[in-house]
């Protein structure tokens, strides 16, 4: 049968605000984009009682058995939404674990949005809202693959206007866990996003927004502290951003040149830390 090959694209937060919490999750609204870094996923459809599912690669360490992949094809099943096709997933993952880039819920929402255009699934949008919702909170950013504006109402809106950065993407030998970032919030933003509007995409307006997760993460790890300090000191930079809960940070330039320059500069400086130049999508 024919292996298909999907791209997995990492996402990044451009910018973040936790606005309150609920009884369970915290109230966040977030604009958000995509890199040209991204996971290999490599997917057939097989005559067997179960699905495979196999992790590869760099950042493939530690992936436990229940994972988001697994959890999407265990839930297909259970709602017959595959008409018991049986599928072999192999994933090569070259998006850091426990980075902000939302590595394993870009690896599900990648997987909904190829079942969908192959029509091997078929789906209203208010079901896919509940799938998502169940596999993890970020997996619906993946929907469609476009720039995002999270509002804190929960309205989610998509825009074909591209963000155009070339980023320098670092993350230090140490990974956050979401949990723990998001359990040390202890106050609150002003909702800045609930008017989206595509004027909240330019370059000028994202400069002056923040991630109110630094505050907690740099606490905790003086180092991304230290990596966003030297970054911001580099010549041509934009704005220097940590990404989700961490533990990546992000230098954003104009250029591409500017930007490998920085990769230079940098691996000079902190040459044991995993850094990439990559560009938004």
């Amino acid at each position: 049968m024919t292996t298909f090959k999907i791209k997995s694209y990492a996402k990044i937060n451009l910018a973040l605000n936790v606005i309150g919490k609920t009884s369970k999750l915290h109230k966040i609204e977030s604009i958000v984009c995509f890199i040209d870094l991204y996971d290999l996923i490599y997917l057939k459809l097989v005559n067997k009682r179960d699905h495979e599912v196999s992790f590869q690669g760099k950042f493939s360490k530690g992936i436990s058995k229940k994972n988001t992949v697994t959890t999407l094809l265990k839930l297909l099943d259970q709602k017959k939404l595959l008409n018991n096709k049986k599928l072999k997933i192999k994933i090569i993952k070259n998006i850091p674990q426990k980075a902000g880039m939302g590595g394993g819920s870009m690896n599900a929402a990648s997987l909904i949005n190829f079942l969908i255009f192959k029509k091997i699934l078929k789906v209203k949008n208010n079901e896919l809202i509940k799938l998502t919702k169940l596999i993890g909170s970020d997996v619906i950013l993946g929907i469609g693959l476009k720039n995002t504006i999270l509002s804190s109402n929960g309205l989610i809106k998509r825009y074909k206007k591209r963000i155009k950065f070339y980023t320098l993407i670092v993350k230090p030998n140490f990974g956050c866990s979401t949990k723990f970032i998001f359990s040390k919030v202890k106050s609150f933003s002003r909702a800045k996003f609930n008017l989206p509007s595509k004027l909240m995409l330019n370059k000028d307006y994202l400069k002056n927004l923040n991630n109110d997760l630094e505050i907690v993460a740099f606490r905790k790890y003086s180092k991304l502290k230290n990596i966003k300090l030297f970054l911001s000191s580099l010549p041509n930079v934009i704005f220097v951003r940590m990404s989700g809960s961490g533990s990546s940070i992000v230098a954003y330039f104009h250029s591409k040149n500017a930007c490998k320059v920085a990769l230079k500069q940098f691996k000079s400086k902190f040459n044991s830390y995993w850094c990439i130049a990559s560009k938004t999508i």
